[in-house]
């Protein structure tokens, strides 16, 4: 039997059976990161002797009959924009290439709280830019599913790791749909949860207002598990309010009477969706989606979504706004990379930066600074935040009475990773998933059955902290295509 083939909530019971040690287990996954991850580049480190000192103790609670944590034993990945004391910390970018923070994120405690495993930092586009990893310094992961295609992005080393094998759940970051992306790209489950339900202390700051952290499973029950370690306030982050309603039971026993939970649900489809020319594939996948859960009792609903037609040119204006002055503190100076030859110090903060950031992000930096200026604030970044309470209006009105919008993940497909796409097209991909991140609502991709080796995923979002209602309504679809 494979260990890695197994999934999270498997390998607890299996603990708690004794049919295996912690120790076994964590071993298996590290040997098979040594043979496969120099193909898939789904890590920029990996903790092997970390892991292995945790497993024991873990495997000593369970011999001593502690009381255990809710992830018991899980070996996981995390995104590397998350700090873990002692380990590297890089947002892959030759700027954080040495960083070792002398310190832990919330994240990350509640982990070991939790006696989950950390087996080491997935790769990601450099600091969060991205959308395929292909920005990263350490070069691109690669898809699991078809190596000649990117993950995804940001996020995209977290459900490389996945999806190949590495690690039994990751923890992703979302700002705009990074972790639901390569979800869907990779053939997973994918959770944003509402803003402000995980704290972010710790977690490098891309766009503070969209930021928030994601759960990635192979299943729903899975990512749910991850999310239920993470959920809770904290001190260290005045933006974090908590979600009871993620930590509300769900009955994952029920099998395939779980399309229950289908029925009379309200299923809100924005007209400017239907009319969007997708991906052929795409789009036959989700005339699927619909039938299904039409045909399972869902009520489905076509309604004018008018402000959605501006949510890229909203969210870029503003994350750009706020990543320009969030971008600041890497100034070669208290930490981060620092140039060799300098004379003063305007000259060695211009070199360190020029040095230390690749293209993307020196573009969103620029970019952002420009929105930012006095000439015209007043015409972009202000006029965006109108614009991001209409687009957050519209759909507080759209997802009230427990209504949920459906949509496709990603309007194309994981292109190739040779395959050069303009910054603006890859911005455009981010059509149907920075919608929940403008508004704050919890949001997740759930995967359709592969298509010539290739998965499709459908995305549900539904209102602020009504999280439960839409993982309930994920697993009933998602037991639904099986």
């Amino acid at each position: 039997m494979d260990l890695t083939n197994l999934k999270a909530r498997e390998l607890i019971a299996g603990y708690k059976n004794r049919d295996f040690s912690v120790e076994e287990v964590v071993k298996t996954y590290i040997d098979k990161i040594e043979e496969k991850d120099k193909d898939i580049n789904a890590y920029v480190t990996v903790c092997a002797e970390e892991a292995l000192e945790r497993a024991k103790s873990v495997d000593k609670k369970f011999q001593d009959r502690e009381e255990m944590g809710i992830l018991s034993g899980v070996p996981l990945s995390l995104k590397d924009n998350i700090a873990v004391k002692g380990v590297k910390m890089t947002c892959s970018s030759k700027m954080l290439e040495n960083f070792i923070p002398s310190y832990d994120s919330v994240i990350s405690e509640r982990i070991k709280k939790s006696d989950g495993i950390i087996l080491g930092k997935a790769n990601m586009d450099e600091f969060a830019m991205g959308a395929s990893t292909k920005t990263s310094y350490f070069g691109p992961s690669k898809n699991p599913l078809n190596r000649d295609l990117v993950p995804g992005g940001s996020s995209g080393g977290s459900a490389a790791a996945l999806a190949a094998g590495e690690c039994a759940l990751s923890v992703g970051s979302d700002t705009g749909g990074s972790t639901r992306q390569p979800a869907s790209f990779c053939g997973l489950v994918g959770i944003k949860p509402t803003y402000g339900s995980i704290p972010r202390y710790g977690m490098a700051t891309l766009a503070n207002t969209f930021d928030q952290a994601g759960s990635l499973g192979r299943d729903v029950e899975d990512a749910h598990l991850l999310l239920k370690a993470l959920v809770g306030r904290s001190q260290l982050d005045a933006t974090s309010v908590g979600n009871d309603s993620i930590l509300k039971e769900i009955d994952y026993s029920s099998g395939e009477e779980a399309v229950e939970f289908l029925k009379d649900l309200r299923i809100v489809i924005p007209k400017l969706y239907m009319d969007l020319e997708l991906d052929p594939t795409v789009k036959d996948q989700y005339e699927k989606a619909i039938d299904l859960f039409e045909k399972n009792g869902a009520k489905i609903e076509v309604v004018p979504m008018d402000s959605l037609k501006y949510v890229i040119e909203t969210y870029y204006i503003l994350t750009n706004g706020e990543i320009a002055p969030n971008m600041a503190r890497f100034d070669g100076l208290r930490y981060g990379h620092r140039t060799d030859k300098y004379e003063n110090y305007e000259e060695m903060f211009r070199k360190s930066r020029a040095e230390g950031f690749g293209d993307e992000v020196k573009r969103r930096i620029m970019i952002g600074t420009h929105i930012l200026s006095l000439e015209f604030a007043k015409d972009y970044y202000y006029k965006a935040l109108k614009v991001r309470n209409k687009i957050k209006t519209e759909m507080e009105e759209a997802l009230k009475k427990d209504g949920m919008i459906l949509c496709p993940t990603s309007p194309i497909l994981p292109p190739k990773i040779d395959q050069d796409i303009s910054p603006v097209e890859m911005y455009k991909a981010d059509l149907f998933t920075v919608p929940a991140n403008i508004a704050g609502c919890p949001s997740m991709s759930i995967p359709m059955p592969l298509v010539d080796g290739l998965s499709v995923g459908m995305e549900l979002t539904a209102g602020r902290f009504k999280d439960h209602e839409m993982i309930k309504a994920a697993l009933g679809f998602e037991r639904s295509v099986k």
